[in-house]
């Protein structure tokens, strides 16, 4: 049975620290730590107490030279961070330094990152559409391929055998990994496909797209089961919860939209100021950060971001 979470009741909280706004939020594989990526160019980490009221200082990396635009932890590390930069670097650090223990230079200005879920490769796109698979250990290219095509997010699948590149054709890219054979093509939008979400069960793997929709996609079959219709702007950023019933989905709207996974249809929406930029579940607990283009009333960057889900404000 489907737990039922009480969203009336939810409360958002504002994490407040970046000069500019925030790009990207993820959370580590215990669901204690945020990140936030900003077009500052740092990242913080942050300490979050699910059911607590502490407001831990928030550590700053610092190092990158252009705006933070995506950052992903190691999924089996949870002190292990790595970030993408439009000053063409990766980094890795340590969370708990803040110390960037690995840099790599990379060709472009790196817009997508993600880590394979065995914490081995890290793979980077940048605005050329250029892939660059890295190994974590030695932080060496071990892949590197051009694609002739608009190239959105990537992800791998839980065994880490595909690999998803959502493309500008409207899209899904499914290649074998690790040959990168392409096994797939996935004629999914009739627009551009922006952003790509999988299920943590397995079972699914959701993908947004330019023409407003989320398409939710049976893995093992290749076919689109359902489509979630609530936004009307092109979707930038989606997310499953850590029990895979609900997903979040993003725009322009200001609403982020909730919705179950079985039945398609909108259980909560949580109000926003702004376009959201990146919306995330956390793994352990149905608290969601997300950021966005927040300013203030001087039409200045809020750099804020905030978690929806505690019980009290």
């Amino acid at each position: 049975m489907a737990e039922t979470i009480p969203f009336k009741n939810l409360h958002s909280r504002d994490y407040q620290g970046h000069k500019k706004k925030v790009h990207s939020v993820a959370w580590n594989c215990t669901g204690t730590k945020l990140a936030s990526g900003s077009v500052d160019q740092t990242a913080r980490i942050w300490h979050i107490e699910p059911h607590g009221h502490g407001k831990f200082k928030d550590i700053e990396l610092k190092g990158h030279t252009d705006s933070v635009d995506q950052l992903c932890w190691d999924p089996k590390h949870a002190d292990l961070i790595a970030t993408a930069s439009g000053d063409k670097t990766v980094r890795l650090w340590d969370a708990r330094s803040g110390k960037c223990s690995q840099q790599a230079e990379l060709s472009g200005e790196n817009i997508n990152i993600t880590y394979k879920p065995d914490g081995t490769h890290v793979a980077v796109g940048n605005r050329d559409d250029e892939l660059t698979i890295l190994d974590v250990r030695k932080f060496k290219t071990i892949h590197k391929r051009k694609f002739n095509y608009e190239v959105n997010e990537i992800a791998w699948n839980m065994t880490g055998e595909m690999f998803f590149l959502t493309t500008g054709n409207g899209t899904v890219e499914v290649l074998a990994y690790p040959s990168l054979r392409p096994l797939d093509t996935l004629v999914a939008h009739t627009a551009g496909c922006y952003c790509i979400a999988i299920d943590p069960v397995g079972r699914y793997f959701a993908v947004g797209s330019a023409d407003s929709l989320v398409s939710l996609w049976d893995i093992s079959e290749m076919l689109c089961v359902r489509t979630f219709t609530k936004l009307e702007w092109p979707v930038r950023t989606i997310s499953f919860n850590y029990t895979g019933e609900y997903i979040a989905s993003a725009s322009e709207d200001l609403f982020i939209d909730i919705s179950n996974v079985q039945t398609g249809r909108t259980v909560h929406q949580i109000p926003c100021r702004a376009a959201m930029n990146s919306v995330e579940w956390n793994p352990k607990y149905n608290l969601l950060a997300y950021a966005g283009d927040d300013k203030n009333k001087y039409q200045a960057d809020e750099g804020v971001f905030r978690i929806f889900g505690f019980e009290s404000s």
